[in-house]
Parts: C-alpha cells; structure tokens; sequence
C-alpha cells in the first residue's frame, strides 16, 4: 500500500533500466497506478504486475478486482498469497489456488509466494511448511510459461533479516524438487524468486545461489535507484 501519481517517475525512471538488461522486469504497484504505470513503460521491456485478484470474472465482491480488470488496465503478472494476505486476510492455499488457476486462464502470469513464519523457522518446520504450500497452492495448470514462485521467509520481510545463504538454498532447492517432482522437467523450468529484505547491498551474492532465478522486492523497489542496482546485479 505505497504509490501516488508522484510515483510514477520511479516507474519511468525504470524503463530504461529495463531495456537494457537480459531479465525480466516487472513493476507492481497499487490498483490506483496500474493504467497509469502500464501506459509510462509503454514501448520498454518494462511489465507491469497486481498486487492480488479475484477468483471470479465479476460480480459483486465491492472492493475486489478481477483478473480481467488487471488485464485492461494493463497488466501482466499478479502476485498470489503474499504472507501479508495470507496473515491479515485469512488467505488458504485453497485460495490461492483458486485465485491461480483465474489468473492463468486469463493470460496473467502468477506469481505464487511461499514461506514460513519465524516460529515455523525455529520449529524446523520450513520445509514442511513449504511443501505443503506448493501443493496447495499451486494449480495442476501450472507450467513455467505462466507460473513463477517465491520464496519470501516471513520473518525476513521488511525486518532487515536475511537468511544466511545457505537455508535460501535450502529452500530453493526443495521448491524446485518438488516442482520438478510433480510437473517433470517442465517443472523444474519454473522460475524461483527470493524475496526478503532484498537490497542492493546483497542481491549480487543472493543471485549467485543455486535455482535463485531473480527476487520479488519489497521496500528497496520504491526508489528507482534502489531497484535498478539489483535489477542490473541480475540482469547486466
């Protein structure tokens, strides 16, 4: 929930940033900037993203918005079952999954977030935790042309904490395991995010972990500067 017109500079700051490099880059802001974001990277490589939708087409869900409403203001990613919505919106991996396959039959491509809570973390409940919400919140539909997962360990979110590389690896390695496990090796082409008080102070040495495919940041994507330099420690 951050994001006025103001912002919009940030967005075109990025464009550049965007066509310059070799991934992927794609900027989600609130519902109130989608149109206006989509039309300020107009004609870059610059992707514009949501931040949750509706598992139905339409109808009277006051204060939702649905999979077509993204695509016409111009989207092309969601981000599905942040910790966030899953904490303070009561959101089940049946939801997600619900959520997921709209998405995916819309044409958006979801980005579906795992991970465990502190308490989980010291319970050494991690992987358990992940595993379970893979499978529940990941549709059958899912292939790596439209599904992406993240990997955002809740206790690292906005705190400044960073897993040690070592348990990012862990974790990616389970995630793309499982994958590869259940969809074969189409699978194991799905792109794994890490997300969790990313910054460009450590994103060069995040990315260089095994199956880290990019990351979903948080705080450090407000300022264009901020964004660009882990954008580039990716993709330059």
């Amino acid at each position: 929930m951050n994001g006025l017109s103001s912002s919009l500079e940030e967005v075109r700051a990025m464009r550049a940033v965007a066509d310059r490099v070799t991934c992927n880059v794609v900027v989600i802001p609130p519902y109130t900037l989608i149109e206006r974001a989509s039309t300020a990277s107009s004609g870059s490589k610059l992707l514009i993203g949501g931040q949750d939708c509706h598992a139905q087409k339409s109808g009277a869900f006051t204060g939702d918005i649905s999979t077509e409403m993204l695509l016409d203001a111009g989207a092309r990613y969601v981000i599905l079952g942040h910790s966030e919505r899953r904490t303070e919106h009561g959101e089940t991996d049946a939801t997600v999954c619900t959520k997921a396959i709209a998405a995916t039959q819309a044409g958006l491509v979801a980005i579906i977030c795992v991970g465990e809570t502190q308490h989980e973390r010291d319970s050494n409940e991690t992987l358990k935790v992940i595993e379970r919400q893979l499978a529940g919140s990941v549709p059958d539909t899912a292939t790596s042309a439209n599904t992406v997962i993240a990997y955002e360990p809740v206790w690292a979110i906005g705190t400044g904490r960073v897993p040690t590389e070592a348990q990012i690896g862990e974790a990616h390695r389970a995630i793309h395991a499982a994958l590869k496990k259940r969809f074969g090796d189409n699978g194991g082409a799905v792109p794994l995010l890490y997300g969790g008080s990313v910054k460009p102070s450590n994103a060069r040495s995040v990315f260089a972990i095994e199956h880290v495919d990019g990351a979903l940041v948080g705080g450090a994507s407000l300022k264009a500067t901020d964004f660009a330099a882990i954008v580039e420690a990716l993709g330059a």
